[in-house]
């Protein structure tokens, strides 16, 4: 093997050590398909965590999409173990849409590695995304597509199973060619997964439309990776150069603690403002441009007002600009009552993780229920805004009759300010990352551009 065809790699292991902790007893995820792309990854990885102390954790989706993917997944398997690393396959059991598959399926891999590494105490996954896989996202994004660009360094865009936990991509820089030539170099195999070649999917177009031409026009065949045939879904906008990445225009609210409320400058960029927005909200969508240009107008033109955009209120005074929770959304559209099991974490609307030690708990929403508080509730209650105070969780029980705040019968923290920490680069190690989380499935991707 040329020293030529290694180049790639110096900086590959230059970004790992750069992101992870060394000699920590905690796993390294590693999204395996088997395809060259994490073949070359799986081996890079395991050479760093060998050296540095680490447990590798190798993850493979079983999408159940090929008569063949059963066999991909034990050949997956093997080589992890083979290479030092444990190893769990997962399987996609959903529906499967007439359309948008390809979309369904990433979604649906990003849950279940989320899942995962999360259940196994992992911080970080890596996922094995090249230089051509940038290049065709930008194909797609010029055809009309939405698909977001992709980041070294990102947070999961399953929300809430990946809360916390952040995407690493080190093999950004290098191309799909001397990723293969590297392995055959050394001789390793990997798996072809013929969707990616098939003209029906969007990605493999663009991915047709970059191969260069030999002679006749014939153009060359690739063998391409399964799993890094698609880049994983988000928005440019949230994409913030380091120049001037809005994150002066964010602040906690001055509030009590883990209320999740957010102060902003009336001259926050349009992408720090988006991230806000979902953040306190809850959900995982972004808003449409033009709306979000609507509020942004306002408030540079120094207008007191009150909107709502993506389950947040928006609320710009003379002294300050406070982002809470839309409390009359659970009035327009009531939901159950959530159920809660004991010693299990769980995420309410997207802002609040929830444990209680005794049975019989349900979280429902403060709003419609403030006036059957306890005084000592109400009182608390009474130093937030009031346009928050409906948005706070509080249990009801199937013997009592009264509801009490969360943090009360069980222990409640709020996790707007560390999702969009993740979201504003604010966290850009291993070692800034909090701790584990399970919840709902995401019904869309959102930080992941």
């Amino acid at each position: 093997m040329t020293s030529d065809l290694a180049d790639w790699t110096g900086p590959v292991r230059a970004d790992l050590s750069a992101r992870l902790e060394p000699n920590i007893d905690r796993p390294l995820a590693l999204a395996l398909s088997g395809g060259g792309d994490s073949i070359a990854l799986l081996r890079l990885a395991a050479d760093w965590a060998r050296a540095n102390g680490r447990r590798l954790l190798a993850l493979t989706v079983d999408h159940g999409l090929n008569a063949d993917s059963a066999e991909w997944t034990a050949f997956a398997g093997r080589v992890a173990r083979e290479a030092g690393a444990d190893w769990r396959g997962l399987r996609w059991n959903g529906p499967r849409p007439a359309t948008g598959l390809p979309a369904a399926a990433r979604m649906a891999r990003h849950r279940l590695i989320a899942e995962a590494a999360r259940a196994a105490g992992a911080r970080v996954v890596l996922l094995a995304h090249t230089a051509d896989d940038i290049a065709e996202g930008e194909v797609m994004r010029a055809e009309g597509s939405t698909l977001g660009r992709l980041r070294d360094w990102a947070p999961s865009p399953a929300w809430p199973e990946g809360r916390g936990l952040m995407l690493l991509r080190p093999m950004l820089g290098a191309g799909r060619d001397e990723v293969r030539d590297w392995l055959t170099g050394q001789g390793a195999g990997w798996i072809d997964d013929p969707a990616n070649e098939d003209p029906r999917f969007a990605r493999s177009r663009a991915r047709a439309s970059l191969l260069p031409t030999g002679e006749g026009g014939a153009q060359r065949r690739m063998r391409v990776d399964q799993s890094n045939g698609e880049a994983a879904p988000g928005h440019p906008t949230l994409t913030l150069s380091r120049k001037d990445d809005g994150c002066a225009a964010v602040r906690s609210s001055p509030l009590p603690a883990g209320e999740g409320s957010i102060t902003i400058d009336r001259s926050i960029p349009p992408q720090t403002l988006a991230a806000v927005l979902v953040c306190v909200g809850g959900g995982d969508r972004l808003p449409r441009g033009d709306r979000l240009s609507a509020i942004r107008s306002r408030l540079r033109s120094g207008e007191a007002f009150t909107a709502v955009l993506c389950g947040a209120r928006v609320e710009a005074g003379s002294d300050q600009v406070l982002v809470t929770r839309e409390a009359g959304e659970f009035v327009r559209r009531p939901r159950p009552p959530m159920p809660l099991t004991v010693g299990v974490e769980s995420v309410w609307d997207g802002r609040w993780a929830i444990t209680v030690d005794s049975p019989g708990w349900f979280v429902v929403p403060a709003a419609g229920r403030m006036a059957a508080l306890s005084d000592t509730d109400r009182t608390a209650l009474k130093r937030l805004p009031p346009a928050a105070r409906g948005s706070v969780p509080v249990l009801i029980r199937n013997d009592a009759t009264a509801p009490v705040l969360a943090g009360k019968a069980g222990r409640a923290a709020a996790l707007v300010e560390e999702r969009l920490a993740l979201a504003l680069d604010r966290m850009t190690h291993e070692r800034d990352l909090g701790g584990a989380i399970h919840g709902a499935s995401p019904r869309n991707h959102l930080f992941s551009g």
